[in-house]
């Protein structure tokens, strides 16, 4: 007599499509912790959740952005950019393009893709997004089609 198996253990060769999550193109900061009532204010909160996440002391993060600008960046000035309190100190595009660099961290951008209605991703979903462009282009041009057809098929034309 064979054994039956327990239908609560899963067999690993099987997929599980409930557990399946999909890919995140787009990553971003949760709106409530960067809402704030400016956005110098929106920009250091993002910027102090990227440097409590991105598993780097500042210290470290600083000396990155230094390395990457060929120029001082202090661990202080980095606090001060990361703070609502400063601000007389917002950090100028260049510093912000090496903090993306030393913390690798896209959502900083995508805040600010975001206050235009664009969104960042990843260079790899670009043919996707083109496939999808082209399919919708050939749905309408099939409708179209289709209309004609109806039209000469009342016209006795087909």
């Amino acid at each position: 007599m064979t054994r039956r198996r327990n239908p609560r253990i899963r067999n690993p060769d099987q997929l599980d499509l409930l557990g399946w999550v999909p890919s995140e193109p787009v990553k971003s900061f949760p709106v409530e912790k960067v809402r704030a009532a400016s956005l110098a204010s929106s920009l250091a909160r993002a910027m102090s959740l990227t440097l409590k996440e991105c598993g780097k002391p500042r210290g470290a993060v600083a000396e990155a952005m230094s390395a990457y600008l060929g120029e001082a960046v202090s661990e202080n000035m980095l606090n001060a950019y990361a703070s609502e309190a400063r601000e007389e100190h917002i950090i100028n595009i260049v510093r912000f393009v090496a903090l993306i660099h030393a913390t690798r961290d896209r959502r900083l951008l995508e805040l600010i893709a975001s206050m235009f209605d664009w969104a960042v991703i990843e260079r790899r979903y670009l043919p996707a997004i083109e496939l999808a462009e082209r399919m919708e282009k050939r749905a309408e041009m099939d409708r179209e089609i289709d209309a004609v057809r109806r039209q000469l098929k009342t016209g006795g034309v087909l």
